[in-house]
Protein backbone atom coordinates (compact mmCIF):
# COMPACT_ATOMS: atom_id res chain seq x y z
CA UNK A 1 0.00 0.00 0.00
CA UNK A 2 1.04 3.87 -0.81
CA UNK A 3 0.06 7.00 1.44
CA UNK A 4 -2.04 9.42 -0.65
CA UNK A 5 0.60 11.42 -1.04
CA UNK A 6 3.10 9.29 -2.52
CA UNK A 7 0.00 7.49 -4.81
CA UNK A 8 -0.85 11.10 -5.92
CA UNK A 9 2.26 11.51 -7.37
CA UNK A 10 3.09 7.72 -9.04
CA UNK A 11 -0.70 8.69 -10.63
CA UNK A 12 0.28 12.19 -12.06
CA UNK A 13 3.99 10.91 -12.93
CA UNK A 14 2.25 8.22 -15.33
CA UNK A 15 3.46 5.24 -13.42
CA UNK A 16 -0.02 3.78 -13.41
CA UNK A 17 -1.14 4.93 -17.04
CA UNK A 18 -1.13 1.35 -18.74
CA UNK A 19 -3.21 -0.17 -15.80
CA UNK A 20 -5.34 2.62 -16.62
CA UNK A 21 -5.51 1.95 -20.12
CA UNK A 22 -6.41 -1.60 -19.76
CA UNK A 23 -9.69 0.12 -18.35
CA UNK A 24 -10.88 2.66 -20.31
CA UNK A 25 -9.19 1.54 -23.56
CA UNK A 26 -9.33 5.75 -25.06
CA UNK A 27 -5.78 7.23 -24.30
CA UNK A 28 -7.64 10.35 -24.92
CA UNK A 29 -9.56 9.70 -21.47
CA UNK A 30 -6.41 8.72 -19.48
CA UNK A 31 -5.82 12.53 -18.62
CA UNK A 32 -9.80 12.79 -17.46
CA UNK A 33 -9.02 9.41 -15.06
CA UNK A 34 -5.73 10.70 -13.54
CA UNK A 35 -7.51 13.61 -12.63
CA UNK A 36 -10.62 11.73 -11.15
CA UNK A 37 -8.20 9.49 -9.46
CA UNK A 38 -6.12 12.12 -7.80
CA UNK A 39 -9.46 13.75 -6.68
CA UNK A 40 -10.49 10.87 -5.40
CA UNK A 41 -7.23 10.37 -3.33
CA UNK A 42 -7.34 13.89 -2.16
CA UNK A 43 -11.16 13.21 -0.99
CA UNK A 44 -10.41 10.55 0.81
CA UNK A 45 -7.20 11.97 2.33
CA UNK A 46 -9.37 15.28 3.50
CA UNK A 47 -12.09 12.80 4.88
CA UNK A 48 -9.89 9.89 6.99
CA UNK A 49 -6.58 11.22 6.83
CA UNK A 50 -3.28 10.30 5.00
CA UNK A 51 -2.69 6.86 5.34
CA UNK A 52 -2.05 3.49 2.95
CA UNK A 53 -4.53 3.35 0.61
CA UNK A 54 -5.46 1.08 -2.23
CA UNK A 55 -7.33 1.87 -5.22
CA UNK A 56 -10.24 -0.36 -6.62
CA UNK A 57 -12.65 -0.11 -9.75
CA UNK A 58 -15.92 -1.81 -10.38
CA UNK A 59 -17.91 -1.30 -14.26
CA UNK A 60 -21.24 -0.71 -15.27
CA UNK A 61 -23.06 -3.30 -16.95
CA UNK A 62 -25.35 -3.61 -20.66
CA UNK A 63 -27.69 -6.07 -21.02
CA UNK A 64 -27.26 -7.64 -24.55
CA UNK A 65 -29.85 -10.60 -24.48
CA UNK A 66 -32.01 -12.08 -21.95
CA UNK A 67 -34.20 -9.10 -21.40
CA UNK A 68 -35.94 -10.64 -18.06
CA UNK A 69 -34.98 -14.41 -18.24
CA UNK A 70 -32.54 -14.40 -15.38
CA UNK A 71 -34.70 -14.86 -12.48
CA UNK A 72 -36.38 -17.65 -14.22
CA UNK A 73 -33.17 -19.52 -14.27
CA UNK A 74 -32.84 -18.49 -18.10
CA UNK A 75 -29.63 -17.28 -20.35
CA UNK A 76 -28.26 -14.31 -20.77
CA UNK A 77 -25.83 -12.15 -22.90
CA UNK A 78 -24.06 -9.03 -21.21
CA UNK A 79 -20.79 -7.00 -20.86
CA UNK A 80 -19.18 -5.19 -18.76
CA UNK A 81 -18.49 -0.96 -20.25
CA UNK A 82 -16.30 1.57 -19.71
CA UNK A 83 -17.95 3.39 -16.90
CA UNK A 84 -16.96 2.57 -13.49
CA UNK A 85 -16.76 3.51 -9.93
CA UNK A 86 -13.56 3.75 -8.23
CA UNK A 87 -12.92 3.50 -4.42
CA UNK A 88 -10.09 4.91 -2.66
CA UNK A 89 -9.26 2.36 0.64
CA UNK A 90 -6.95 1.52 3.14
CA UNK A 91 -7.47 -0.70 6.11
CA UNK A 92 -8.29 -0.07 9.81
CA UNK A 93 -7.62 -1.33 13.16
CA UNK A 94 -10.85 -0.89 14.72
CA UNK A 95 -13.53 -3.28 13.40
CA UNK A 96 -15.77 -0.19 11.69
CA UNK A 97 -16.46 0.10 7.79
CA UNK A 98 -16.54 3.69 7.02
CA UNK A 99 -17.57 4.60 3.43
CA UNK A 100 -18.23 8.06 2.13
CA UNK A 101 -19.63 8.05 -1.31
CA UNK A 102 -19.25 11.15 -3.37
CA UNK A 103 -22.41 13.23 -2.65
CA UNK A 104 -24.14 11.39 0.25
CA UNK A 105 -23.55 11.29 3.82
CA UNK A 106 -20.74 9.06 5.62
CA UNK A 107 -21.95 5.66 6.40
CA UNK A 108 -20.50 3.78 8.95
CA UNK A 109 -21.33 -0.45 9.98
CA UNK A 110 -19.60 -1.89 12.48
CA UNK A 111 -18.42 -5.47 12.00
CA UNK A 112 -19.04 -6.71 15.55
CA UNK A 113 -21.10 -5.75 18.73
CA UNK A 114 -19.54 -2.72 20.77
CA UNK A 115 -19.72 -4.72 24.19
CA UNK A 116 -16.72 -7.03 22.38
CA UNK A 117 -14.53 -3.99 21.02
CA UNK A 118 -14.95 -2.83 24.84
CA UNK A 119 -14.31 -5.66 26.52
CA UNK A 120 -11.12 -6.61 23.84
CA UNK A 121 -9.52 -2.67 24.26
CA UNK A 122 -10.48 -2.11 27.76
CA UNK A 123 -11.75 1.03 26.52
CA UNK A 124 -15.82 2.37 26.94
CA UNK A 125 -17.86 2.68 24.48
CA UNK A 126 -14.76 3.84 22.73
CA UNK A 127 -16.25 3.15 19.10
CA UNK A 128 -19.59 4.59 19.19
CA UNK A 129 -19.64 8.53 18.47
CA UNK A 130 -22.44 9.19 19.35
CA UNK A 131 -24.41 11.99 18.43
CA UNK A 132 -22.37 12.47 15.24
CA UNK A 133 -24.38 12.78 11.53
CA UNK A 134 -24.37 9.74 9.42
CA UNK A 135 -22.96 7.68 11.95
CA UNK A 136 -24.22 3.81 12.90
CA UNK A 137 -23.86 2.74 16.22
CA UNK A 138 -24.84 -0.70 15.16
CA UNK A 139 -23.91 -4.18 17.22
CA UNK A 140 -24.39 -6.06 14.31
CA UNK A 141 -24.83 -7.20 10.53
CA UNK A 142 -27.98 -8.43 11.01
CA UNK A 143 -30.14 -6.63 8.70
CA UNK A 144 -32.50 -3.79 9.43
CA UNK A 145 -35.79 -3.23 8.09
CA UNK A 146 -35.28 0.50 8.14
CA UNK A 147 -32.27 0.52 5.81
CA UNK A 148 -34.17 -1.14 3.32
CA UNK A 149 -33.73 0.90 -0.18
CA UNK A 150 -30.82 2.68 0.92
CA UNK A 151 -27.15 2.46 0.13
CA UNK A 152 -26.48 1.50 3.95
CA UNK A 153 -28.62 -1.67 3.24
CA UNK A 154 -26.45 -2.78 0.42
CA UNK A 155 -23.36 -2.37 2.64
CA UNK A 156 -24.36 -4.27 5.26
CA UNK A 157 -25.70 -7.05 2.92
CA UNK A 158 -22.78 -7.51 0.90
CA UNK A 159 -20.24 -7.22 4.47
CA UNK A 160 -23.00 -9.60 5.92
CA UNK A 161 -22.77 -12.36 3.02
CA UNK A 162 -19.26 -12.07 3.16
CA UNK A 163 -19.24 -12.53 6.71
CA UNK A 164 -21.22 -15.83 6.93
CA UNK A 165 -19.21 -17.66 3.90
CA UNK A 166 -16.64 -17.23 6.08
CA UNK A 167 -14.52 -14.40 4.19
CA UNK A 168 -11.89 -12.73 6.53
CA UNK A 169 -13.20 -8.96 7.41
CA UNK A 170 -11.76 -5.74 9.24
CA UNK A 171 -11.97 -2.45 9.28
CA UNK A 172 -11.82 -0.17 6.67
CA UNK A 173 -12.03 3.42 5.16
CA UNK A 174 -13.21 4.02 1.62
CA UNK A 175 -14.14 6.79 -0.80
CA UNK A 176 -16.15 6.25 -3.56
CA UNK A 177 -17.20 7.92 -7.04
CA UNK A 178 -18.85 6.59 -9.77
CA UNK A 179 -19.81 7.81 -13.54
CA UNK A 180 -21.75 4.82 -13.51
CA UNK A 181 -25.42 6.89 -13.04
CA UNK A 182 -28.34 5.63 -11.09
CA UNK A 183 -30.85 4.94 -12.95
CA UNK A 184 -28.79 4.97 -16.19
CA UNK A 185 -29.98 1.41 -16.71
CA UNK A 186 -26.48 0.05 -16.41
CA UNK A 187 -27.05 -1.12 -13.19
CA UNK A 188 -25.06 1.03 -10.38
CA UNK A 189 -26.38 -0.62 -7.65
CA UNK A 190 -24.72 -4.14 -8.78
CA UNK A 191 -21.95 -1.86 -9.79
CA UNK A 192 -21.44 -0.70 -5.87
CA UNK A 193 -22.28 -4.30 -4.70
CA UNK A 194 -19.20 -5.81 -6.57
CA UNK A 195 -16.97 -2.71 -5.61
CA UNK A 196 -17.68 -3.49 -2.05
CA UNK A 197 -16.96 -6.89 -2.26
CA UNK A 198 -13.94 -6.33 -4.29
CA UNK A 199 -12.49 -4.12 -1.81
CA UNK A 200 -12.91 -6.94 1.12
CA UNK A 201 -11.62 -9.72 -1.45
CA UNK A 202 -8.79 -7.31 -1.87
CA UNK A 203 -8.08 -6.02 1.36
CA UNK A 204 -8.27 -9.09 3.80
CA UNK A 205 -8.63 -12.01 1.21
CA UNK A 206 -5.73 -11.45 -0.77
CA UNK A 207 -7.89 -10.76 -3.45
CA UNK A 208 -8.96 -14.40 -3.85
CA UNK A 209 -13.15 -14.15 -3.54
CA UNK A 210 -14.34 -15.59 -6.84
CA UNK A 211 -15.98 -13.18 -9.10
CA UNK A 212 -18.86 -15.74 -8.53
CA UNK A 213 -19.27 -15.46 -4.82
CA UNK A 214 -18.99 -11.40 -5.13
CA UNK A 215 -21.84 -11.41 -7.40
CA UNK A 216 -24.22 -14.02 -5.83
CA UNK A 217 -23.39 -11.75 -2.57
CA UNK A 218 -24.46 -8.73 -4.01
CA UNK A 219 -27.41 -10.19 -5.39
CA UNK A 220 -28.20 -11.49 -2.04
CA UNK A 221 -27.66 -8.03 -0.73
CA UNK A 222 -30.37 -6.35 -3.21
CA UNK A 223 -32.65 -8.84 -2.75
CA UNK A 224 -32.31 -9.43 0.95
CA UNK A 225 -30.88 -6.16 3.02
CA UNK A 226 -31.83 -3.43 -0.45
CA UNK A 227 -35.58 -5.19 -0.44
CA UNK A 228 -35.53 -5.10 -4.02
CA UNK A 229 -36.41 -8.36 -6.53
CA UNK A 230 -33.43 -8.95 -9.32
CA UNK A 231 -32.01 -12.10 -11.07
CA UNK A 232 -28.35 -12.46 -11.13
CA UNK A 233 -27.21 -11.07 -14.65
CA UNK A 234 -26.52 -7.46 -13.29
CA UNK A 235 -24.15 -8.48 -10.52
CA UNK A 236 -22.04 -11.67 -12.88
CA UNK A 237 -21.96 -9.14 -15.67
CA UNK A 238 -20.20 -6.51 -13.33
CA UNK A 239 -18.25 -9.12 -11.28
CA UNK A 240 -17.04 -10.77 -13.97
CA UNK A 241 -16.19 -8.30 -16.86
CA UNK A 242 -15.91 -8.81 -20.53
CA UNK A 243 -18.67 -9.80 -22.62
CA UNK A 244 -20.63 -12.80 -20.84
CA UNK A 245 -22.66 -15.36 -21.59
CA UNK A 246 -24.34 -17.10 -18.59
CA UNK A 247 -26.81 -20.31 -18.31
CA UNK A 248 -28.44 -20.21 -14.59
CA UNK A 249 -29.93 -23.14 -15.11
CA UNK A 250 -28.21 -24.08 -11.97
CA UNK A 251 -27.76 -20.68 -10.04
CA UNK A 252 -25.84 -21.50 -7.57
CA UNK A 253 -23.13 -23.19 -9.77
CA UNK A 254 -24.17 -20.93 -13.07
CA UNK A 255 -22.41 -21.84 -15.91
CA UNK A 256 -20.08 -18.96 -17.56
CA UNK A 257 -18.44 -18.49 -21.25
CA UNK A 258 -16.04 -15.18 -22.24
CA UNK A 259 -17.36 -14.39 -25.80
CA UNK A 260 -14.63 -12.86 -27.65
CA UNK A 261 -16.72 -10.46 -29.64
CA UNK A 262 -14.26 -7.39 -31.36
CA UNK A 263 -17.07 -4.77 -31.76
CA UNK A 264 -14.92 -2.36 -32.80
CA UNK A 265 -13.16 -4.00 -35.30
CA UNK A 266 -16.90 -5.12 -36.64
CA UNK A 267 -17.44 -1.13 -37.08
CA UNK A 268 -19.92 -1.20 -34.39
CA UNK A 269 -20.25 0.91 -31.06
CA UNK A 270 -22.57 0.43 -27.51
CA UNK A 271 -24.46 3.18 -27.63
CA UNK A 272 -26.57 3.73 -24.02
CA UNK A 273 -29.43 6.16 -24.10
CA UNK A 274 -31.04 7.90 -20.77
CA UNK A 275 -34.33 8.99 -21.46
CA UNK A 276 -34.29 10.68 -17.85
CA UNK A 277 -37.73 8.66 -17.28
CA UNK A 278 -38.39 8.33 -13.43
CA UNK A 279 -38.18 4.88 -11.84
CA UNK A 280 -39.78 6.20 -9.11
CA UNK A 281 -43.11 3.63 -8.05
CA UNK A 282 -41.83 1.12 -10.49
CA UNK A 283 -40.91 -1.25 -8.21
CA UNK A 284 -43.98 -3.04 -8.30
CA UNK A 285 -43.85 -3.27 -12.35
CA UNK A 286 -40.73 -4.53 -12.16
CA UNK A 287 -41.53 -7.29 -9.56
CA UNK A 288 -44.55 -8.19 -11.50
CA UNK A 289 -42.57 -9.72 -14.20
CA UNK A 290 -40.99 -12.57 -12.53
CA UNK A 291 -44.40 -13.08 -10.28
CA UNK A 292 -46.45 -13.82 -13.28
CA UNK A 293 -43.94 -16.17 -14.92
CA UNK A 294 -43.85 -17.72 -11.82
CA UNK A 295 -47.19 -18.27 -11.74
CA UNK A 296 -47.17 -20.19 -15.44
CA UNK A 297 -44.63 -22.37 -13.67
CA UNK A 298 -46.31 -22.94 -11.24
CA UNK A 299 -49.36 -24.59 -13.44
CA UNK A 300 -47.07 -27.44 -14.48
CA UNK A 301 -45.48 -27.87 -10.62
CA UNK A 302 -42.76 -25.94 -11.14
CA UNK A 303 -40.44 -23.14 -9.72
CA UNK A 304 -39.56 -21.25 -12.60
CA UNK A 305 -40.08 -21.10 -16.47
CA UNK A 306 -37.26 -22.96 -17.57
CA UNK A 307 -38.34 -26.21 -15.55
CA UNK A 308 -41.50 -25.84 -18.00
CA UNK A 309 -41.49 -27.91 -21.31
CA UNK A 310 -42.45 -24.76 -24.09
CA UNK A 311 -44.43 -27.71 -26.13
CA UNK A 312 -46.16 -28.30 -22.69
CA UNK A 313 -46.82 -24.59 -22.13
CA UNK A 314 -48.51 -23.74 -25.24
CA UNK A 315 -51.13 -26.96 -25.02
CA UNK A 316 -52.27 -25.69 -22.05
CA UNK A 317 -52.41 -21.74 -23.63
CA UNK A 318 -56.07 -22.06 -23.30
CA UNK A 319 -56.29 -22.75 -19.81
CA UNK A 320 -53.28 -20.51 -18.81
CA UNK A 321 -55.06 -17.48 -20.02
CA UNK A 322 -57.90 -18.06 -18.01
CA UNK A 323 -56.02 -19.43 -14.36
CA UNK A 324 -53.29 -16.34 -15.13
CA UNK A 325 -54.21 -14.03 -17.53
CA UNK A 326 -53.45 -12.64 -21.03
CA UNK A 327 -49.89 -10.58 -19.68
CA UNK A 328 -48.55 -13.14 -17.89
CA UNK A 329 -49.20 -15.90 -21.00
CA UNK A 330 -47.09 -13.15 -23.09
CA UNK A 331 -44.55 -12.82 -20.70
CA UNK A 332 -43.94 -16.23 -20.95
CA UNK A 333 -44.28 -16.42 -24.48
CA UNK A 334 -41.15 -13.78 -24.51
CA UNK A 335 -39.41 -15.99 -21.87
CA UNK A 336 -39.17 -18.95 -24.35
CA UNK A 337 -38.01 -17.32 -26.85
CA UNK A 338 -35.69 -15.01 -25.42
CA UNK A 339 -34.15 -17.85 -24.04
CA UNK A 340 -32.90 -19.69 -27.11
CA UNK A 341 -32.31 -16.20 -28.81
CA UNK A 342 -30.08 -15.59 -26.43
CA UNK A 343 -28.14 -19.16 -28.01
CA UNK A 344 -28.64 -17.73 -31.23
CA UNK A 345 -26.81 -14.84 -30.19
CA UNK A 346 -23.73 -15.99 -28.54
CA UNK A 347 -23.90 -18.54 -32.21
CA UNK A 348 -23.74 -15.87 -33.99
CA UNK A 349 -20.76 -13.67 -32.28
CA UNK A 350 -18.55 -16.93 -32.20
CA UNK A 351 -19.12 -17.29 -36.22
CA UNK A 352 -18.32 -13.15 -36.76
CA UNK A 353 -21.91 -13.24 -38.35
CA UNK A 354 -22.68 -9.35 -37.48
CA UNK A 355 -25.53 -9.21 -39.43
CA UNK A 356 -27.03 -12.12 -37.95
CA UNK A 357 -26.22 -11.08 -34.41
CA UNK A 358 -27.74 -7.39 -35.02
CA UNK A 359 -31.11 -8.98 -36.44
CA UNK A 360 -31.33 -11.20 -33.35
CA UNK A 361 -30.86 -8.04 -31.53
CA UNK A 362 -33.89 -6.62 -33.10
CA UNK A 363 -36.11 -9.42 -32.41
CA UNK A 364 -35.42 -9.19 -28.61
CA UNK A 365 -36.37 -5.53 -28.35
CA UNK A 366 -39.44 -6.68 -30.22
CA UNK A 367 -40.24 -9.30 -28.19
CA UNK A 368 -39.53 -7.16 -24.98
CA UNK A 369 -42.58 -4.69 -26.69
CA UNK A 370 -45.08 -6.73 -27.68
CA UNK A 371 -44.76 -9.95 -25.33
CA UNK A 372 -42.68 -8.66 -21.84
CA UNK A 373 -44.19 -5.41 -21.93
CA UNK A 374 -41.98 -3.62 -20.15
CA UNK A 375 -41.67 -0.33 -22.60
CA UNK A 376 -44.02 1.38 -21.08
CA UNK A 377 -46.49 1.62 -17.67
CA UNK A 378 -49.60 0.31 -19.50
CA UNK A 379 -52.07 2.70 -16.81
CA UNK A 380 -49.57 5.38 -17.65
CA UNK A 381 -50.56 7.11 -21.00
CA UNK A 382 -48.80 10.50 -20.57
CA UNK A 383 -45.28 9.45 -19.65
CA UNK A 384 -43.57 7.03 -22.35
CA UNK A 385 -39.92 8.00 -23.06
CA UNK A 386 -38.70 4.80 -23.99
CA UNK A 387 -41.40 4.15 -26.32
CA UNK A 388 -40.32 7.43 -27.84
CA UNK A 389 -36.88 7.08 -27.89
CA UNK A 390 -36.84 3.72 -29.84
CA UNK A 391 -38.89 4.95 -32.31
CA UNK A 392 -36.87 8.20 -32.65
CA UNK A 393 -33.77 5.53 -32.95
CA UNK A 394 -35.73 3.42 -35.38
CA UNK A 395 -36.31 6.81 -37.69
CA UNK A 396 -32.79 7.47 -37.30
CA UNK A 397 -30.82 4.65 -37.70
CA UNK A 398 -33.03 2.86 -40.19
CA UNK A 399 -29.98 0.11 -41.76
CA UNK A 400 -27.26 1.94 -39.70
CA UNK A 401 -28.14 -0.60 -36.32
CA UNK A 402 -30.27 -1.44 -34.10
CA UNK A 403 -32.41 -0.97 -30.96
CA UNK A 404 -34.22 -2.31 -27.92
CA UNK A 405 -35.27 -1.62 -24.25
CA UNK A 406 -32.49 -1.90 -22.13
CA UNK A 407 -32.71 -3.92 -18.50
CA UNK A 408 -35.24 -3.65 -16.35
CA UNK A 409 -37.45 -1.19 -18.39
CA UNK A 410 -40.52 0.85 -18.02
CA UNK A 411 -38.33 3.88 -17.83
CA UNK A 412 -34.88 4.28 -17.89
CA UNK A 413 -32.67 3.60 -20.90
CA UNK A 414 -32.73 2.03 -24.52
CA UNK A 415 -29.67 0.64 -25.92
CA UNK A 416 -28.50 0.55 -29.43
CA UNK A 417 -25.89 -0.81 -31.56
CA UNK A 418 -24.80 1.61 -34.47
CA UNK A 419 -22.40 1.21 -37.45
CA UNK A 420 -19.33 3.67 -36.99
CA UNK A 421 -19.97 6.20 -39.40
CA UNK A 422 -23.75 7.12 -38.07
CA UNK A 423 -22.56 7.50 -33.82
CA UNK A 424 -22.19 11.03 -34.08
CA UNK A 425 -25.66 11.65 -36.27
CA UNK A 426 -27.09 9.23 -33.71
CA UNK A 427 -26.06 10.82 -30.99
CA UNK A 428 -27.02 14.07 -31.95
CA UNK A 429 -30.49 13.34 -32.89
CA UNK A 430 -31.20 11.09 -29.24
CA UNK A 431 -30.07 14.29 -27.51
CA UNK A 432 -32.20 17.03 -29.23
CA UNK A 433 -34.83 14.90 -27.82
CA UNK A 434 -33.64 14.19 -24.15
CA UNK A 435 -31.22 16.89 -23.45
CA UNK A 436 -27.14 16.86 -23.93
CA UNK A 437 -25.36 13.72 -22.39
CA UNK A 438 -28.24 11.86 -22.84
CA UNK A 439 -26.48 9.95 -25.35
CA UNK A 440 -23.75 7.67 -23.51
CA UNK A 441 -21.34 5.92 -26.29
CA UNK A 442 -19.57 3.17 -24.43
CA UNK A 443 -17.02 0.61 -24.96
CA UNK A 444 -17.27 -2.80 -23.72
CA UNK A 445 -14.32 -4.10 -21.23
CA UNK A 446 -12.47 -6.32 -20.44
CA UNK A 447 -12.35 -6.71 -16.22
CA UNK A 448 -14.90 -7.14 -13.96
CA UNK A 449 -14.27 -5.73 -10.59
CA UNK A 450 -10.11 -5.38 -9.93
CA UNK A 451 -8.07 -3.50 -7.87
CA UNK A 452 -6.51 -0.59 -10.05
CA UNK A 453 -3.57 0.11 -7.88
CA UNK A 454 -2.47 -1.91 -4.71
Amino acid sequence: MRTGKKLTAEILSGKWDEALKKLYMDNQKIQQQKKRYVKAVASYCEIFGEMPVEIYSAPGRSEVGGNHTDHQHGRVLAASVSLDAIAVAGRVDEPLVRIQSEGYKLCEIRLVPWQRVAEATGAKLVYMYPGKAGRLTLDELDKKTREEGTTKGLIRGVLAGLKQQGYKMGGFCAYITSDVLSGSGLSSSATFETLIGTVVSGLYNHAEIPAVTIAQTGRYAENVYFGKPSGLMDQMACAIGGMVYIDFENEEKPQIEKIDADFEKAGLTLCIVDTKGSHAGLTHEYAQIPVEMKQIAAHFGKNVLREVEEKDFYAALPVLCKESGDRAVLRAIHFFAEDERVVKEVNALRAGDWNRFLKLVKESGDSSYKYLQNVYVSHDTVSEPVAIALAVSERTLADKGVCRVHGGGFAGTIQAFVKEAAVLDYKNAMEAVFGADSCHVLKIRRYGGIRVIG
